[in-house]
């Protein structure tokens, strides 16, 4: 809607004039499905009296707005997204009245039926523009402020927001028998923070109580929340054991005590993200309520998203981004944050192998395509910063602050990220606050490397040049840096280079050095005089930012021996290196897929099996050639069903195979095999078909034509839950007919009901299968883009755009047409973001298939 897209330019100016108080919301969720009553006293000063400005308040309906005693009618001041302030004092008072929409798409204040038991939870998402859906409100991260709640709801339920949850006041009026009991909330103040980080959970939620003891002193409750229908799978003495030993390892390296009066951590349904800092008050995916089995990958993922968002409650809560433009440095922050104190206070010590397989491989894809940004990106408007949460914002932004610890050292980053957590609290920065304590703390200039590694795009590749006598001792080795003509910029890079020699059948590192590279050439003069090692690995424990060529001999040592490699961190790097190599299309994908079925038996590493395996899955069905694709994908399907049976009984292994075997099964010739597993008369040792598995294992029979809506409606009725339900919508997209294509498509574009999960599974349902069901989807696609994009919340419209593109046919007959839309589209720019993201899928796919059939 017209006003939705506030500027940046819009945000400076109100900035100018407003100086915000603090807010009483008042809300009533006992009104009925549709709307909730909202009542907002937001007290303000004013610059320059007389001024004018506006309010962000998105609602159903404006009843009243009091502005300094004064009513004004609410038919001229609002257009249901902006209210209009005209004639301001130096001091005012806003009351605004309103109807505010439930939604069902994971923004504003989401309200979710649990389809178990009929109950009703809801929860806030205000990232980044969305408290607005919920009360009037200045809605910019340096507008801080004071917010007071208050809720008034069904007596039964768990009431959550920012501030420790008050006694409830009974309604007395409600205490008949015929009535549901209502009660009211009435929070305490919150410190002054950012509206996007402010929370209400409500609903008849099962929680969970600890409590720990902070740094200072002061007993910080703890409370773990999810639904009732999930409570026995809610492990919360674990969530809690992850929670503490973050407190205390970000207590000691902050040296600031946690900021805020408690931490609650609420499992949420129909959740977009993985989670959301809100201060004190965190939701997360229930994903991470595991019903069923799952991953290593997953649960380590979840311990590092759990430090991610309480490293925030420094780096984002208490010190606050001024502008979207460092976005980055808040997530950046706390994806590295998160990652180091994953590996030095938990379990999970090889975190930075997982950073490396997942995170670094994000970012490297992301900083190839043609949207790719610097890492302070240029934010114009709130449309920007929407599409920027991406593998720049989080995964080289993360990289890049590694690659600055390595720079200034770890210790002077800590001691300078706690003096700037100290000056600025309660505040909001810029970049450059950051980087001023740092250049104390390190003694270092920043700014040079500021300017190469922040304000430019492009990711560099690092190649090594060694030359040998005929002894095969190293008489000079350098490292070769390039860039790409689009970004040319070469950078500054921290590194480490490991020699690797075979020994008792394992490749181990017997020689490491660290040093600074700079320039297209850097000459290494201490390794010259030591013996060719077997195996010469540049970067060496993942300091830098970059792609890493191997040489042509180590290259051949590392494809003979990769399983071999004792360090995860390194045969990750490797593993990394040559699908790179793929992407680049320097290696052929078929060579790819078979270095992933020689070796992929071994990997250790939860998360580099994962990321492997889904580099294999895309290989075989996009980036080998067309004229032996099938034959890849078959032997890929069947060589995940050998390595399953082969696999150690039980193990996450086995279990990754089997899933990967399901996602590409019908290609194999081995449904057979499928369809006796998922109905029992084929039995793995290990491995147990629990519920979610059982969906996986039906999802591919139905794509395989095995089944259809009967089965599914089989297994829906035992298991009618939200994932349930979601994971029936991906299986009746899936159905492999031009009819089940339509259904599934009309099920999202005709008609605009369906919840952002059920959109997101359809999707994956629908584009999967035989792929000459997707061609006579490529024109409906690009005529309903502009529509989507006007008509939808933005969570949808992106998850239409992004999951309904036909990628899988990677022709050209898909990319003439992507940018026959692109030209005739110009003005439309996060929108064509998308596609030509999409775009570059599909052009890389083309050149890596070319390269296939040589």
């Amino acid at each position: 809607m017209p006003g939705e897209n506030l500027t940046r330019i819009e945000a400076e100016e109100r900035a100018a004039l407003v100086t915000v108080h603090d807010y009483d919301v008042v809300l009533d969720v006992t009104t009925g499905p549709e709307v909730f009553k909202t009542t907002t006293t937001v007290r303000f000063a004013a610059a320059t009296p007389g001024a004018s400005t506006f309010i962000d308040a998105i609602t159903a309906a404006v009843h009243s707005v009091t502005l300094n005693g004064v009513e004004l009618d609410p038919a001229e001041v609002s257009d249901g997204v902006r209210i209009q302030l005209p004639n301001l004092a130096a001091e005012n008072e806003l009351v605004v009245v309103a109807d505010g929409n439930y939604m069902n798409t994971g923004e504003g204040l989401h309200r979710f039926v649990d389809p178990v038991d009929d109950e009703v939870y809801l929860y806030t998402q205000f990232e980044v523009p969305d408290s607005r859906r919920m009360f009037a409100v200045f809605e910019q991260p340096d507008l801080k402020a004071t917010f007071r709640f208050t809720l008034t709801a069904p007596s039964h339920w768990e009431v959550v927001s920012n501030s420790p949850t008050p006694e409830p006041e009974l309604h007395a009026s409600t205490r008949r028998a015929d009535d549901v009991s209502k009660a009211t909330w009435a929070f305490s103040p919150t410190p002054r923070i950012s509206s996007y980080i402010t929370a209400l959970v409500a609903g008849p939620y099962h929680v969970v109580r600890d409590e720990l003891t902070s740094a200072d002193g002061r007993t910080i409750p703890l409370g773990v929340f999810s639904r009732k229908s999930l409570a026995e799978h809610l492990d919360a003495d674990y969530i809690f054991e992850k929670t503490k030993q973050g407190f205390e390892y970000f207590e000691a390296k902050f040296d600031v005590p946690y900021p805020f009066e408690k931490y609650d951590q609420m499992f949420v349904p129909e959740y977009n993200a993985g989670a959301m800092e809100n201060a004190g008050a965190v939701t997360f995916t229930e994903f991470y309520v595991f019903r069923s089995k799952v991953t290593d990958a997953v649960r380590e993922r979840r311990v590092v998203t759990i430090l991610h968002e309480l490293a925030h409650m420094w780096f984002g809560d208490l010190v606050t981004m001024k502008w979207w433009n460092d976005l980055w440095l808040n997530e950046s922050f706390a994806e590295w944050a998160s990652t180091i104190a994953t590996a030095e206070a938990t379990e999970w010590t090889e975190a930075w192998t997982t950073f490396n397989s997942m995170e670094k491989s994000w970012a490297y894809r992301q900083d190839q395509l043609p949207s790719t940004h610097p890492v302070v990106a240029t934010i114009n408007d709130l449309e920007d910063v929407l599409v920027n949460f991406d593998g720049i914002t989080y995964a080289k932004g993360g990289s890049v602050l590694k690659q600055l610890v390595a720079w200034v050292g770890v210790d002077a980053f800590f001691a300078g990220v706690s003096a700037y957590f100290k000056k600025h609290s309660w505040g909001n920065t810029t970049l450059a606050d950051l980087l001023a304590e740092l250049e104390i703390a390190s003694g270092r200039d920043l700014s040079a490397w500021s300017g190469l590694w922040l304000e430019t795009a492009g990711v560099n590749t690092l190649r090594p040049e060694i030359e040998t006598d005929a002894s095969g001792t190293v008489t000079s080795f350098a490292v070769l840096q390039s860039a790409i003509d689009e970004h040319p910029t070469i950078r500054p890079h921290r590194l480490a280079i490991g020699f690797y020699n075979l020994s008792g059948g394992k490749l181990v590192r017997e020689h490491r050095v660290e040093l600074d590279v700079d320039g297209e050439r850097t000459e290494v003069a201490e390794l010259a005089g030591l013996a060719r090692p077997d195996l010469v690995l540049l970067n060496d424990d993942d300091l830098a930012y970059a792609k890493i060529r191997l040489d042509e001999a180590s290259h051949g040592v590392a494809l003979a021996n990769l399983s071999a490699i004792e360090d995860p961190l390194a045969r990750a790097l490797v593993w990394s290196s040559v699908w790179d190599a793929t992407r680049d299309a320097e290696t052929r994908a078929t060579d790819y897929l078979a270095l992933v079925l020689g070796n992929i038996a071994s990997e250790t590493e939860s998360t580099t099996l994962r990321i492997v395996l889904a580099n294999a899955n895309l290989a075989a069905s996009a980036y080998t050639a067309p004229e032996r694709r099938a034959e890849a994908r078959a032997a890929l399907a069947d060589g995940y069903w050998k390595l399953a049976q082969e696999a150690a009984p039980g193990s996450d292994a086995q279990f990754q195979f089997v899933m990967n075997f399901a996602a590409i099964a019908e290609a194999g010739s081995h449904v057979d095999d499928l369809a006796a597993l998922y109905d029992g008369s084929r039995t793995l040792e290990g491995l147990e078909i629990d519920t979610d598995l059982g969906w996986e294992l039906l999802i591919a029979l139905v794509a395989a034509g095995r089944a259809g809506d009967a089965e599914v409606d089989e297994r829906l009725a035992s298991d009618n839950t939200a994932t349930g339900q979601q994971s029936a919508a991906h299986a009746r997209a899936a159905i492999p007919t031009p009819e089940g294509k339509q259904r599934a498509w009309a099920s999202l574009i005709d008609v605009d009901t369906a919840t952002n999960t059920v959109v997101r599974e359809t999707a994956e349902g629908f584009l999967r299968g035989d792929t000459a069901l997707l061609e006579p989807f490529v024109g409906p696609y690009f005529e309903m883009l502009e529509r989507i994009w006007e008509e939808r919340s933005y969570a949808i419209a992106e998850k239409l755009v992004d999951g309904l593109y036909p990628s899988p046919l990677a022709n050209r007959a898909l990319a003439d047409a992507s940018r026959a839309w692109l030209d005739a589209h110009p003005d439309v720019p996060a929108l064509r973001r998308l596609v030509i993201e999409r775009l570059a899928g599909v052009d890389r796919a083309l050149e890596v298939q070319q390269r296939d059939a040589q």
